[in-house]
């Protein structure tokens, strides 16, 4: 991977990281909290597009097609992630979502892609992905056992990943086919997330009043920070192979966790600390 992708991924992880630990406790709110976040990041970014390449091709068609499938695609996943939520802990859900959808992504991107990392590489991005699902395991000792012979936790968890993997390479394979701009490309993909989300808040408005009102300087803050991660993101994905991008931009999972043990005195740091070396070591490869 080359020195400047690198940087935009640890540079995304560190931004996701960041909005996570701003919005810790508001992101509970849901659905909500989904249509602040799609109107504000829309609102906020809209006026960059001009600054960074505009939409980035002058076909509109495929502009439109890449921004379309993408924002069907996220909302797939977002109600995928808050159904499984619901169903299972959120420590199974989180781990299984977190190392499935980088783990597939990396196979369907040497599938469909063509791309060949090299071995050294291919340990690194096994090492993030079993240090993330290790982070994401520490509390599951501690859950809640409903007598179900199925954990609908994992069932969500994995689909979850699925839909990770899938928006993955869709939008991938849109901004390098088409050439389409990053900030454009999240920007269209906001925008038209909106819909399905005041669909989902019909009947709650005064909620999404009240939560605008009392949280508005985290709304902001996810608002700037949650796209520009991902413009991040997408940005390395036109230079740099997907199957290296998907796995390191996982490093956020360590940086929360890391917040976690030191600033919220999570339980087991030294657990989350080990796991986090693991993650640590792998990012070293792919630096390599």
């Amino acid at each position: 991977m080359s020195a400047l992708a690198f940087a935009l991924v640890i540079a995304a992880a560190i931004t996701h990281a960041a909005w996570n630990i701003v919005a810790h406790g508001v992101s509970r709110a849901g659905m909500p909290f989904l249509w602040w976040g799609a109107v504000g990041g829309t609102a906020v970014w809209i006026g960059v597009i001009p600054f960074t390449g505009g939409l980035g091709t002058d076909d509109l068609l495929a502009f439109l097609l890449g921004v379309g499938v993408s924002g069907v695609l996220h909302v797939a996943y977002m109600a995928v992630l808050q159904r499984g939520y619901r169903e299972g802990n959120l420590s199974t859900v989180y781990a299984t979502a977190r190392g499935t959808g980088p783990f597939l992504s990396v196979i369907v991107a040497i599938l469909l892609f063509g791309e060949r990392p090299s071995v050294i590489a291919l340990v690194g991005v096994a090492a993030i992905i079993v240090g993330v699902v290790a982070i994401g395991l520490v509390d599951r000792g501690r859950a809640e056992h409903q007598g179900r012979s199925l954990d609908l936790g994992l069932v969500f968890g994995l689909l979850t990943g699925v839909a990770i993997a899938i928006y993955t390479i869709w939008d991938a394979h849109a901004v390098r086919t088409w050439n389409l701009s990053p900030v454009a490309f999240m920007v269209g993909t906001m925008l038209l997330e909106i819909p399905f989300y005041s669909f989902g808040v019909r009947g709650r408005w005064a909620a999404v009043r009240t939560l605008g009102r009392t949280q508005w300087r985290r709304i902001v803050a996810f608002s700037i920070l949650s796209p520009l991660s991902y413009i991040l993101v997408l940005t390395a994905i036109q230079i740099a192979p997907v199957a290296l991008v998907a796995p390191l931009r996982e490093v956020s999972v360590v940086l929360v966790s890391l917040f976690g043990v030191f600033a919220l005195k999570e339980s087991r740091p030294g657990w989350r600390l080990a796991a986090s070396a693991v993650v640590a070591g792998g990012i070293v490869l792919l630096a390599l």
